[in-house]
């Protein structure tokens, strides 16, 4: 093994590190020197002030673990809630014509009402309402959203 020269101590700082090679120097040294003879000597370290106490167990830092929140299953609208619906949008459908809102929460509301009840019926009054769109953008969204309904309504039904 090779030996490790001490650290003169007068010139730099001591730290953790250089204690720990302090130690590691006399560890080397000790095993340098010991021989078959000298077991009875090696069983009991030396005391000596470089030595470092028993180093204490690595304690890992408790890791706060979330409690597991079991999600709510959503239950299917029963029978009753559908029933409710499907009243709701019967009350609605001839009240949307009534209805004192921009264009685009119109074409919402028709859209709601076709989407739910795939009455072919609702198609010509979303479309006029579309028409009616001041945003240019938002019109174009909502022309092509009628397309779409249009092409769902007149597909083969699976």
């Amino acid at each position: 093994m090779a030996n490790v020269e001490p650290i003169d101590q007068s010139q730099q700082p001591i730290s953790d590190d250089q204690e720990l090679a302090k130690v590691l120097a006399g560890v080397d040294l000790q095993a340098d020197a010991a021989t078959p003879a000298d077991d009875a000597a090696t069983a009991a370290p030396a005391a000596d002030d470089t030595a470092l106490p028993e180093p204490e167990p690595a304690v890992e830092p408790e890791l706060a673990v979330p409690p597991v929140v079991t999600p709510s299953v959503a239950t299917p609208l029963g029978d009753d809630l559908s029933g409710v619906k499907q009243e709701a949008l019967s009350e609605l459908r001839p009240l949307v014509d009534k209805l004192n809102i921009p264009a685009e929460e119109k074409f919402d509301t028709y859209l709601l009402l076709l989407r739910s009840t795939d009455d072919k019926t609702l198609i010509e009054p979303a479309h006029e309402t579309a028409k009616l769109i001041e945003d240019e953008s938002r019109r174009a969204q909502a022309l092509l959203d009628i397309i779409k309904e249009i092409d769902f309504l007149s597909g083969p039904k699976q």
